[in-house]
């Protein structure tokens, strides 16, 4: 009994005399370590008689709990001097490295929207917004887009089943509306014209969806932006004018543009819209199947009946529309190969731009 004793007085002393908490931490792989004092004669008590063992034994486990317990209040103690004594000031370590904190950074396509709505505020267009979730009215009809046009086929439009049936509108002309997830942002043009008279120069930026097959170059939802511009005397030069400036800008002063004629129901005349290409520089590659262009959209002036679905006077009014996929021009602008790499969330990817 007198070896626990001398035990206890011992450390007792130590941890009276114990300043900083990694001598706590001596103090207890000196007396409960493996190799400690109080851990030996544990160990030793199978080796003594039964009597001898159970008294030996309750006094060792009694100081081992004394030991313990005094350590976790020394600790403690000497945690709250450090937290409110003079060893705060000591608290930062100025000398470990910082902790670098990862930032993150704009979409490639948010990137090119903005780079596109910047170019065309210079050239003296506003930006115009509408809904995503669109009646078949606006994205349809108005455009002079009539009902048995393939893009109201189901394969080629996302239509939405309301619960509470079609919506009711107080046009007398149209009743009833389906709703739809837009196939592109040409309804903007109509609601905007309804509030708004000539001039109007606008851009309209967005999601659009279209019900197809993905591949490479096709996604069911992707950025588009639409233009319209309309005064009393718009010419098809107004719109290459500002068309090849706007090119120009966005890839480099040397960029040509080409029209072509083609046929949508919202314009006449209509016309496609190739540029040279960016990735030879018009020189043949496989991107642009050797053809030294790419086609980058559709445009045309506007057809008198869409001038007339949303309140103009189609004799007083002429103006030219175009539309292009945002993301398009970022497959052209970066030189990526896939257009589903946008939509994939792969951040080996996204942190290239």
């Amino acid at each position: 009994m007198d070896e626990i004793s001398s035990i206890k007085t011992a450390f007792s002393e130590a941890l009276a005399s114990a300043a900083m908490l990694d001598g706590i931490e001596r103090l207890r792989i000196q007396y409960l370590g493996r190799n400690g004092a109080l851990t030996a004669i544990l160990r030793a008590l199978k080796d003594l008689p039964e009597q001898e063992r159970k008294i030996r034994g309750d006094a060792a486990n009694r100081l081992r709990a004394y030991v313990e317990d005094a350590l976790h209040e020394k600790r403690a103690e000497l945690e709250r001097t450090t937290r409110e004594g003079i060893l705060v000031k000591e608290r930062l370590d100025v000398t470990r490295p910082g902790l670098v904190r990862k930032r993150g950074h704009l979409h490639p396509v948010t990137q090119i929207t903005r780079e596109v709505i910047a170019i065309f505020a210079g050239l003296g267009f506003a930006v115009a917004e509408g809904p995503e979730v669109e009646t078949e009215y606006y994205n349809f009809d108005a455009l002079n887009i009539p009902a048995d046009h393939p893009a109201r086929d189901m394969w080629d439009t996302f239509w939405i089943k309301s619960p509470k049936g079609d919506v009711k509108t107080e046009n007398v002309k149209r009743k009833s509306e389906r709703l739809l997830l837009r196939t592109h942002t040409s309804p903007v043009q109509i609601r905007y014209m309804e509030s708004h008279q000539p001039p109007i120069r606008i851009i309209v930026p967005g999601t659009v969806y279209r019900y197809e097959a993905t591949d490479a170059s096709h996604e069911i939802q992707f950025a588009q932006v639409e233009g319209l511009f309309a005064d009393s005397d718009v010419s098809v030069a107004h719109f290459k004018a500002v068309i090849g400036e706007f090119f120009a800008r966005l890839f480099t002063p040397d960029t040509v543009v080409r029209l072509r004629p083609s046929y949508f129901p919202f314009t006449e005349p209509s016309f496609e819209m190739d540029i040279s290409c960016t990735y030879c520089s018009a020189k043949g590659c496989s991107v642009c199947k050797q053809s030294g262009w790419l086609e980058i959209g559709g445009a045309g002036m506007v057809h008198p009946r869409v001038f007339k679905a949303a309140g103009y006077n189609p004799k007083g009014v002429r103006g030219f529309a175009f539309g292009m996929g945002i993301s398009r021009l970022a497959l052209m602008k970066y030189k990526i190969p896939d257009i589903r790499l946008f939509n994939s969330g792969d951040l080996r990817f996204l942190k290239q731009f």
